[in-house]
C-alpha cells in the first residue's frame, strides 16, 4: 500500500505554487498557468482540486497557505487535509499517485542476431512508453508489456 503521507506531501508541494490560480486569485490566472503547464495537465489538476475541495476543510486551509506561504505549519496542515482525503477516497489516491509518478520507459531490444523470449514487463502509474524492437536478423518471441492504471 502506498504511503499516503508521502503521496500527500509530494502532491501538496506541487500544488502550493498553483493555489492562487486554483483559488481564482489574480486577474491573469489562466494566462499564467498556460505558460507553466499544458492545458491537459492544468485540467487534470483542476479536476483533482475540485474533488479535494469536496472536503470543507481543504479550501480554507489552502487560502491560509496562499495568505502566508512561508508558514510551515499551514503547509503541513494542508498536507494533512490532503492525506485525510486520500485515505477516504481510493480513486482520488490513485489519480494523484498517477499524476506525481515519473515516466516509465520499458524496452525490449534485440540486435545482431539476438534472441529474446518470454519476457513480461508491467508498468503502473505515470506516463509509460513501452517498445519492442528487433533488428539485424534478431528474434523476439513471447513478450508481454502490461500497462496497469
Amino acid at each position: 500500500m502506498p504511503n499516503l503521507n508521502e503521496i500527500a506531501g509530494r502532491f501538496t508541494q506541487a500544488l502550493i505554487p498553483l493555489l492562487p490560480y486554483l483559488l481564482g486569485i489574480g486577474d491573469a490566472a489562466a494566462d499564467e498557468v498556460g505558460r507553466r503547464m499544458s492545458a491537459a495537465a492544468w485540467e487534470q489538476i483542476r479536476a483533482l482540486w475540485k474533488r479535494l475541495c469536496l472536503r470543507r476543510s481543504v479550501e480554507p486551509v489552502a487560502q491560509a497557505v496562499v495568505a502566508s506561504p512561508d508558514n510551515p505549519a499551514l503547509r503541513e496542515a494542508l498536507r494533512e487535509e490532503i492525506a485525510r482525503a486520500l485515505a477516504e477516497d481510493d480513486s482520488l489516491q490513485k489519480e494523484i499517485l498517477r499524476l506525481i509518478q515519473s515516466e516509465v520507459i520499458q524496452q525490449v531490444l534485440a540486435k545482431r542476431g539476438g534472441r529474446i523470449r518470454d519476457v513480461v514487463q508491467e508498468a503502473e502509474g505515470g506516463p509509460t512508453i513501452q517498445q519492442i524492437q528487433a533488428s539485424e536478423d534478431s528474434n523476439i518471441e513471447g513478450v508481454r508489456q502490461v500497462r496497469r492504471r
